[in-house]
């Protein structure tokens, strides 16, 4: 499914269409199978002149869905088109991929999707996870599709009355088409969660810290800095987007918004203030929690902590060899990212689930 930062870049992209007639399409994975580099819910808004926003990867067939989107912008009806052993096989077989895909392809006219859309922007914006429920089939056919979201903010029509129905029925962790049938036909939805994008707070400003900030900020991360001492707050060499917070250890959860969205990362160099930090955050229902210490420092760093069950990574990171600051940090970011998405973080060779889940 597409991200949150995704999400927003397509958001953006959408708000600056010109009124009138579509001038874009949204291809829009509704099934896949087997391997493949994106997953269903993934989306990408392709402009009549060929541009891409948020493309899909040349681990699938984008230059030929690229080719049908332009043409479903001039003819202005949606398309459905699979890539499996009975049809587009010749794509899938030049791009190795060994997977298929079913996807969806709507015309896009600013007018007509800001009002689905924004109630996705104020949900990414306020940090509440949501669920989407986009109506593209009924009885086998391809019908203009319709979309709801999962907190009740669009707007009541029939449409979206048979799309809030479903949504009571099934709240999925991840994309999934599913089987509506009644008196007027059998219809296919898709539902899909919308998470607030991945929060990451950094405690203790110093050369490692700096560089997992600036990973963060690459993957499209919400990254804050925060220390005690504002002189060390003052880093010009960090992207404007990152936030900073100057606040002990006792004003953690007053000063910042800490949700299970959110990751926190303690290394402030100093084994007292790295103590009262996660005892300050101690209980909460984060992401993940993690503190760069040797494994003697994260002995007594577990050993004043009282919650049980609470997960502390330390030491913190994958074990690659990392020595330099920007190799802790992309140990620290990879696993972060791992425990995000409830894998082991070992070599993909030696794995037996999907590559790219």
């Amino acid at each position: 499914m597409s991200s949150a930062a995704e999400w927003r870049a397509l958001i953006d992209a959408i708000g600056d269409l010109p009124d009138g007639a579509p001038t874009a399409a949204l291809a829009t994975l509704v099934r896949t199978r087997g391997s493949t580099f994106r997953h269903a819910g993934t989306r990408m808004l392709v402009h009549v002149d060929g541009r891409v926003v948020c493309e899909l990867s040349g681990g699938c067939p984008q230059s030929d869905i690229v080719a049908r989107a332009r043409a479903v912008i001039l003819e202005g009806k949606p398309l459905r088109v699979a890539y499996n052993a009975e049809s587009g096989l010749d794509v899938l077989m030049e791009m190795g991929c060994g997977g298929e895909l079913e996807v969806l392809i709507e015309p896009i006219e600013r007018n007509e999707a800001m009002p689905w859309l924004a109630p996705i922007e104020t949900c990414l914006r306020e940090r509440r996870p949501a669920t989407l429920a986009t109506w593209f089939a009924r009885d086998g056919a391809t019908i203009a599709p319709c979309h709801a979201l999962g907190d009740g903010t669009t707007r009541s029509t029939p449409a979206h009355d048979t799309l809030h129905a479903a949504l009571l029925r099934l709240r999925p962790e991840r994309a999934t088409v599913i089987a509506v049938t009644d008196a007027g036909g059998h219809d296919e939805i898709l539902l899909e969660p919308v998470q607030p994008p991945h929060s990451l707070v950094v405690i203790g400003s110093n050369a490692t810290s700096h560089a997992l900030l600036r990973l963060a900020d690459a993957l499209g991360w919400q990254a804050t800095l925060v220390d005690n001492d504002p002189r060390r707050l003052d880093v010009s060499s960090l992207s404007p987007a990152i936030v900073t917070c100057c606040a002990a250890p006792a004003r953690l959860r007053q000063s910042l918004v800490l949700d299970p969205s959110t990751s926190v990362m303690v290394m402030t160099h100093n084994l007292a203030q790295d103590a009262a930090c996660l005892h300050a955050l101690e209980g909460m229902p984060l992401a993940y929690v993690g503190a760069l210490s040797s494994r003697e420092r994260a002995a007594l760093l577990r050993a004043g902590l009282e919650a049980p069950g609470w997960a502390l990574h330390a030491p913190a990171g994958l074990d690659i060899g990392a020595n330099t600051p920007g190799e802790i940090a992309l140990s620290i970011a990879a696993e972060i990212l791992a425990v995000q998405r409830a894998r082991e973080g070992g070599p993909l060779r030696a794995g037996v689930s999907a590559v790219h889940a």
